[in-house]
């Protein structure tokens, strides 16, 4: 019977998590399973006190095994949005275990870990896959080759002193020049996110939709609107700084307002593991507390 070979990914956190990433990691060795960490994680937990030595590791998306049935993500929605620059393109599914706080993304929980790790062990298991986003400008390489967002893409003004302007078209027709703080373009998963907080309507993922958010425009007439995800967005900005910030999820630029910005569908998606108790509206229920009102009591 051939080894079950799995991905650890994480980030440095707390130190009082790791009582559960080493059970974590003993249960995952009881069940003769083959691990592979990222190095930094790995170098992290060595620092304080791992007991599980001497596991093989990997260091990026280049040396990442290609014969992994699963990369297990350890941290919040953030370390999530962080392993997809690991996964990129190579179909490899995700799962996450929450040592954050919201966990949409990673919704997991630790003390539920091992009862849901035997159930993708087992296959027991739907894929869900997500739209991502990708940018890109013709003057120059955005973050290095990492330009894609499971989450969203933020032009955002480059400090405090006023707003800038923002020239989008949607396929060659003028859409809006925005006069604001900044615009998300937000994917369905991303919905949720920063494009929420902004007054950005909720997206179901699979609908096919994008969602371009204002950050506090000038002109309040000027709200959120869902855009089909075949769309190509063209961003021009215009600053008295002649300087813009470009974020692309958890990374950022600072870039020349003489960068002009293309924005579409990213040519991959990402396989997020979903386990069967794990459904959309459920995860907004719970995550959002929609019905947590003292009347339902």
């Amino acid at each position: 019977m051939e080894q079950t070979k799995i991905a650890i990914f994480g980030r440095i956190f707390n130190s009082t998590v790791i009582p559960y990433v080493d059970h974590l990691f003993n249960y995952l060795i009881q069940r003769n399973i083959q691990i592979s960490v990222h190095v930094e994680f790995y170098d992290f937990l060595l620092k304080n006190d791992f007991s599980s030595q001497h596991l093989e590791t990997f260091t990026n998306h280049q040396d990442l095994p290609k014969d992994i049935s699963f990369l297990l993500s350890l941290g919040g929605d953030g370390t999530m949005l962080a392993a997809v620059s690991i996964i990129r393109d190579s179909g490899i599914p995700i799962a996450g275990i929450n040592f954050g706080r919201l966990g949409f993304l990673a919704n997991i929980q630790k003390n539920e870990m091992e009862a849901a790790l035997d159930q993708i062990l087992n296959k027991q298991f739907q894929i869900q896959k997500r739209a991502l986003l990708s940018v890109e400008s013709s003057h120059k390489d955005l973050f290095n080759g990492e330009n894609f967002a499971l989450n969203d893409i933020t032009v955002f003004r480059f400090d405090s002193s006023s707003m800038i302007t923002i020239d989008a078209k949607i396929d060659d027709e003028l859409l809006n020049s925005y006069w604001a703080d900044g615009l998300i373009i937000a994917t369905p998963t991303g919905s949720t996110a920063y494009s929420l907080s902004c007054g950005g309507p909720i997206i179901m993922p699979g609908s096919g939709n994008f969602v371009i958010t204002p950050i506090s425009p000038h002109n309040l007439n000027v709200r959120p609107i869902v855009v089909s995800e075949n769309m190509t967005l063209r961003l021009r900005i215009e600053s008295r700084t002649e300087k813009f910030i470009l974020s692309c999820d958890s990374k950022s630029e600072t870039l020349p307002t003489t960068t002009e910005l293309c924005i579409r569908k990213a040519p991959f998606s990402i396989n997020l593991i979903r386990l069967e108790k794990d459904g959309y509206f459920r995860t907004l229920r719970e995550k959002l507390l929609w019905g947590i009102d003292v009347r339902n009591y």
